[in-house]
């Protein structure tokens, strides 16, 4: 996974981290912790046959992206209709991939989101700073489900003898760091109409 992180000193990412706008949302949330030898892989939670599938899904989609700008030009009423089917392909994909690994409600917990980082509670103090995670978020309504590799920067015990842990993301691709910036900005439109 490529790491997109813009800077290598420890002290201006942790600066950059408060430029981003943070929700408190309830999440899907998968967390494994990763030794040396598990950062190298491309996604901690695959492994499976699945992922050169994926793999052709990610490649057809940016087909039809880069197809869709072309015709743009030339015909908007196709245009708005291709981009329709693809968003309801793309919802159907995620349904499916949700439905084949659904999560358990223990899975499921309120955190604090931003496209720099994470913090989530935890019932054991297993986690300590500097240890580095491999974090799987499923973000409702959409069931985006972005994969960002992290690093503790915090662990806050807490009076039920668990801890608050606050995660900053050190390797996240792109596409994943769009579903959360998005997830983030529906969240606070949803807000907004509640109002």
């Amino acid at each position: 996974m490529p790491a997109t992180t813009p800077h290598n000193n420890p002290e201006e990412i942790s600066s950059d981290r408060r430029d981003f706008f943070r929700i408190s949302d309830h999440i899907g949330l998968e967390i494994r912790k990763l030794d040396p030898e598990d950062r190298a892989k491309e996604n901690p939670f695959n492994g499976s046959h699945l992922e050169s599938l994926r793999s052709e899904f990610r490649r057809l989609d940016q087909d039809v992206r880069a197809q869709l700008a072309t015709l743009a030009e030339r015909d908007r009423l196709l245009t708005s209709l291709i981009k329709s089917l693809n968003g309801k392909l793309d919802t159907l994909a995620r349904i499916m991939a949700f439905e084949q690994n659904p999560l358990q409600p223990e899975d499921w917990q309120d955190v604090t989101l931003s496209e720099g980082g994470l913090s989530f509670h935890t019932a054991t103090g297993s986690v300590t700073m500097d240890e580095v995670l491999a974090l799987r978020m499923t973000l409702p309504p959409e069931l985006f489900q972005p994969v960002a590799i992290a690093r503790v920067i915090s662990v806050e015990p807490d009076r039920s003898g668990g801890a608050r842990v606050h995660t900053e993301f050190t390797d996240i691709h792109d596409s994943d760091r769009q579903q959360i910036a998005r997830h983030v900005m529906r969240w606070q439109i949803r807000q907004r109409q509640k109002e």
